[in-house]
C-alpha cells in the first residue's frame, strides 16, 4: 500500500520539489494550500503534477483546518514546509511571521499529536537560527550555538525547539531540517539569487540600467532545492527521530555571486550593481556556512549540484523567460 505524504507550503518552492520527488517513490501527495483569489499563480509551479496531488485549502494558522485535513487524509508523514519565508520582510511584519512560523507549526505538531500520532513529521528549520554565531572551525552544525538576528531566524527557533519538546515529551516522531539557503529556478524574483540573475539578464538585453542591492558582504552557503528536498525525504526515513544540517559546506559572498553572474552574462557587475539602504536589514547576518557531515554519514546524502551548476539552470531559465535562448551579447 502507497505511503500517504502531507506536505504544508507545497506551492512553494521546495513543496512542488517535495511532491515531484515522493510522487516519483510512489506516494500518494496530498497538500495543503491557503484560499488565493489568483490560484493560477499560486499553483504555478505544481502545474505539471497537478493531477497527482489532492490538495485541501487550509491554513498553519487556523487550527480546525488543519484537524480537519489531518483527519481526512491521515498521512503517514508530514512535512511543515509553510512559512513567511522572507528574511528582510520578517523585520516589516513580524508579528505575521511569528504567527506563520512559529505558532503555525506548533498548530501543526499539535494536530498530528492529536489525530496522527504515528506519522513521522519534518519540521522545515533554518540556518538562520543560528545568527552570527560561528564554531571555531567557521563551520555551522547541530551543536552551534543558535542566537538568530531576524524575526523570521526567532520564529524558526521557536518551532525547532517545540519539535524537539514534542520529540522528547509525547515520543513522536519529529525531526528538523536545519537547511541552508537552497535555490533554483523556482525561487521567486524578490529573494536575492533569483533578483541578482533575473536583473543581470535584464540589463544583458538593455531593458534595465542599474541593479540595487543591500549588503553586498554577506556570505551564504547555497544548494538546490532539489537535493535539499531528497534530504528531507531521507530524515524521515532514518529510524529514530533527530536534527541534521543540510548544507554544502561552502560559502560565497552576494558580491562574487554577482561577479559570477554577470561574467557569465558577458558584463562587469561593477558597472551596474549599486547599494541601497533600504535592502539593508537592521541587524546583518554576516556569515553562514553548514556542516553535513551528520547527514552525509548517517542518511546517506549528499548534493548532486554544485555552486556553478546551479547559477547556470537559474541562468538558462530567466533567459528562456526574457525570450532569448543564448547569452546575450553586451
Amino acid at each position: 500500500m502507497a505511503k500517504k505524504a502531507l506536505i504544508t507550503g507545497i506551492t512553494g518552492q521546495d513543496g512542488s520539489y517535495l511532491a515531484e520527488h515522493l510522487l516519483s517513490l510512489g506516494y500518494e501527495v496530498s497538500g495543503l494550500i491557503r484560499r488565493n483569489s489568483v490560484t493560477e499563480n499560486q499553483q504555478s509551479r505544481l502545474d505539471p503534477i497537478a493531477h497527482h496531488i489532492d490538495n485541501q485549502y487550509g491554513d498553519v494558522s487556523d487550527p480546525s483546518s488543519i484537524d480537519r485535513v489531518i483527519m481526512k487524509v491521515k498521512p503517514d508523514e508530514v512535512y511543515n514546509l509553510a512559512a513567511q519565508s522572507h528574511v528582510r520582510i520578517s523585520f516589516e511584519i513580524p508579528q505575521y511571521t511569528a504567527q506563520t512560523n512559529a505558532l503555525g507549526a506548533l498548530n501543526v505538531l499539535e494536530s498530528v499529536r492529536s489525530h496522527s500520532p504515528e506519522a513521522h513529521f519534518y519540521q522545515a528549520s533554518s540556518s538562520e537560527m543560528f545568527g552570527n554565531s560561528v564554531d571555531p572551525d567557521n563551520m555551522q552544525r547541530e551543536t552551534t550555538r543558535m542566537t538568530p538576528v531576524s524575526p523570521y531566524g526567532c520564529s524558526k527557533l521557536f518551532a525547532y525547539s517545540v519539535v524537539r519538546n514534542y520529540r522528547n515529551a509525547y515520543k513522536l516522531f519529529c525531526s528538523n531540517g536545519i537547511l541552508f539557503n537552497h535555490e533554483s529556478p523556482r525561487r521567486a524574483s524578490n529573494f536575492v539569487t533569483s533578483k541578482i540573475i533575473k536583473n543581470a539578464v535584464l540589463i544583458s538585453q538593455g531593458k534595465l540600467a542599474k541593479l540595487e542591492m543591500g549588503n553586498l558582504d554577506s556570505q551564504r552557503d547555497w544548494g538546490h532545492s532539489k537535493d535539499y528536498v531528497r534530504a528531507m525525504h531521507l530524515i524521515l526515513q532514518h529510524k529514530e527521530p533527530d536534527d541534521f544540517v543540510i548544507s554544502t559546506g561552502e560559502t560565497h559572498s552576494i558580491r562574487e555571486f554577482c561577479d559570477i553572474v554577470f561574467k557569465k552574462l558577458g558584463m562587469d557587475y561593477r558597472e551596474y550593481v549599486v547599494q541601497n539602504p533600504k535592502y539593508m536589514r537592521p541587524e546583518e547576518l554576516r556569515y553562514l556556512c553548514g556542516d553535513c557531515s551528520k547527514a552525509k554519514k548517517i542518511l546517506g546524502w549528499k548534493p548532486d549540484y554544485t555552486f556553478e551548476s546551479l547559477i547556470d539552470e537559474m541562468i538558462e531559465m530567466w533567459l528562456k523567460h526574457a525570450g532569448t535562448t543564448g547569452v546575450p551579447s553586451k
